[in-house]
């Protein structure tokens, strides 16, 4: 829309007279979505982070307070230990996510409490034995 309003036209009927026109030259006629519903879960709220929020979810992802997102990696570094091909790369996993913990643990972030200790790596060592073991 290029054109100013004229003085002493309405708005309303300036605008109707927009859209009529732009009717008239098609070029409603070949739009993304047309004659297809809205898509499910759409909410009449207005919010702001809409487009943010909807390109999260089509990529897959997720933000999580520090202690969460913690909590998390800690558990699938519990999966990734038990599955290590190696004592070596067991050790190496726990490691890694217990100085992540411990930092945690003497400098909380913001948020809900992390809730949990650094794991004992001679127990899990021992543990992964105990599970290759069983599959032998």
């Amino acid at each position: 829309m290029t054109e100013r309003k004229p003085p002493g036209v309405a708005f309303e009927s300036w605008v109707d007279k927009q859209i009529r026109d732009a009717e008239r030259r098609g070029e409603f006629a070949q739009l993304p979505g047309a004659g297809k519903p809205l898509p499910e879960g759409t909410d009449t709220s207005y919010d702001e982070l809409w487009w943010i929020k909807q390109k999260m979810a089509r990529e897959g992802l997720a933000v999580l307070p520090p202690t969460l997102a913690l909590r998390k990696e800690a558990e699938d570094a519990l999966a990734a230990a038990y599955a290590a091909p190696s004592e070596r790369i067991v050790r190496k996993i726990l490691t890694d996510v217990n100085v992540k913990i411990s930092d945690m643990m003497f400098k909380p972030p913001p948020g809900p409490p992390l809730g949990m200790k650094p794991y004992d790596v001679e127990d899990v060592v021992r543990q992964w034995r105990e599970r290759r073991a069983a599959q032998a």
